[in-house]
């Protein structure tokens, strides 16, 4: 007799050698069991509460012993049922847990002043609620030249994309201009404390780490849960920046 349906049916061997033999004997004790199947004692109890639980097996008690018969094979049909309808409500689910797949990280390196202009560029150019920007000094100022600030802030304003950022309050002389365009905060940390040779900007699923040094580069960086950790990253810092008055 091929059994193999009964595994695919979760039934384990033990289990199955147990219902098969109760099948032939109708009724029988445990005793009885342990004998012809030849599994251990342990095992073979295992077995019958699991078919018990099943509703494969059932037992009348008899004194001080159980005597056990095997529920008619037809009720694997009824047994099958069950679990279609178990895994009927598990399927919504399922689906769900499909559907999340892994975040891949794509990384992207800008070199150069006309790297660095394509990355911002870029990002500014994307439709999203609030561009965050933390860093940067004077000499970062002077790497790109404030014309090249004032046209990248005209560009982000005219995409209408608001933006808070946190610098060095060093650079607030160079930058009073800015503090006036509209959707446009800024807030200042000591530049003994804050003051860097690059700028990180948060947009969306977006982060560009931007080093105004050397010949400069920009690392772009697409992946949304490492977008929502330097955020909150910025709300730390923010909440702990100055207005310059």
């Amino acid at each position: 007799m091929d059994i193999e349906i009964l595994e695919d049916l979760g039934l384990t061997p033990s289990e199955i050698k147990v219902y098969v033999m109760l099948l032939e004997w109708r009724t029988t004790h445990a005793g009885k069991i342990i004998e012809e199947t030849k599994l251990q004692s342990s095992v073979t109890h295992r077995a019958l509460l699991s078919l018990i639980k099943k509703g494969l097996v059932s037992y009348i008690q008899q004194g001080k012993h159980r005597v056990y018969s095997a529920t008619e094979p037809e009720y694997f049909l009824q047994y099958i049922d069950v679990k279609k309808k178990r895994f009927e409500k598990l399927l919504p689910e399922l689906k769900k847990k499909r559907m999340i797949q892994k975040e891949e990280t794509e990384t992207s390196m800008y070199k150069g002043k006309k790297g660095i202009s394509e990355a911002y560029y870029k990002i500014i150019s994307q439709s999203a609620e609030e561009f965050l920007t933390f860093g940067g000094s004077k000499d970062t100022t002077d790497f790109m030249g404030l014309t090249w600030w004032k046209n990248m802030y005209a560009k982000r304003i005219a995409n209408k994309l608001s933006q808070r950022h946190i610098a060095s309050d060093e650079v607030f002389p160079y930058i009073r201009p800015f503090l006036k365009m509209k959707l446009t905060k800024m807030r200042f940390l000591p530049k003994e404390e804050f003051g860097q040779y690059q700028e990180t900007a948060i947009i969306g699923d977006y982060v560009a780490i931007t080093i105004f040094a050397d010949e400069g580069y920009c690392i772009l960086i697409h992946n949304r849960n490492v977008a929502d950790g330097y955020r909150k990253n910025f709300e730390m810092m923010w909440n702990i920046a100055k207005e310059n008055n």
